[in-house]
């Protein structure tokens, strides 16, 4: 007689979802995708309800990046013998870099000189997501497609890069569009 013991919570684990990759914005939330669900033990009467949010590590561009679930919970009958636990294995998903065009540079004119080099002007700019330090270091070189006498002739950049604490999360994309004329 007199014998007595504790009978803890069983975790019940969350099964059916999937985290889906995404483009940088940041942000650290990921999408869900599925239908979550709990198997309790035996005919234990248990509900899942709420709804699903899920959330990166952190907002930084990688690979197989653990992603955690909150919002859902549990409830009837048996509900209180469970703790509602991550995905079992838990969630993974990427973050891949988003484009940062480059702005505020323009290609001169100028007279055939048997030359691909074109000559830019103005400030290379980029406006990075929310608050994110980005700048744009680097010299930049513009090239024409050819030497030749033309108008509105394509010209290329190169020569710029990103610093600053959240370069990492960016593709810097180089101007498109700019043209020149070779007289």
């Amino acid at each position: 007689t007199g014998l007595k013991a504790n009978i803890s919570k069983a975790d019940l684990a969350l099964a059916g979802l999937s985290a889906g990759n995404k483009v940088y914005n940041g942000n650290t939330l990921a999408d869900l995708f599925g239908t979550a669900s709990v198997s309790p033990l035996g005919s234990d009467a248990v509900v899942l309800s709420g709804t699903g949010i899920a959330n990166f590590a952190d907002k930084n561009v990688g690979n197989n990046k653990t992603v955690t679930v909150s919002g859902y919970t549990l409830s009837g009958a048996d509900a209180a013998n469970y703790n509602l636990v991550q995905p079992t294995g838990g969630l993974k998903a990427n973050i891949s870099k988003a484009d940062l065009a480059l702005a505020g540079l323009s290609a001169a004119d100028k007279i055939y000189d048997a030359t691909t080099t074109a000559t830019l002007s103005g400030t290379a700019a980029v406006t990075a997501l929310g608050s994110d330090a980005v700048s744009v270091g680097g010299t930049g070189a513009g090239t024409f497609a050819d030497k030749n006498v033309g108008t509105n002739k394509a010209v290329t950049v190169t020569g710029y890069t990103l610093s600053g604490t959240d370069a990492g999360n960016y593709n810097l994309v180089q101007p498109t569009g700019l043209t020149a004329t070779i007289s």
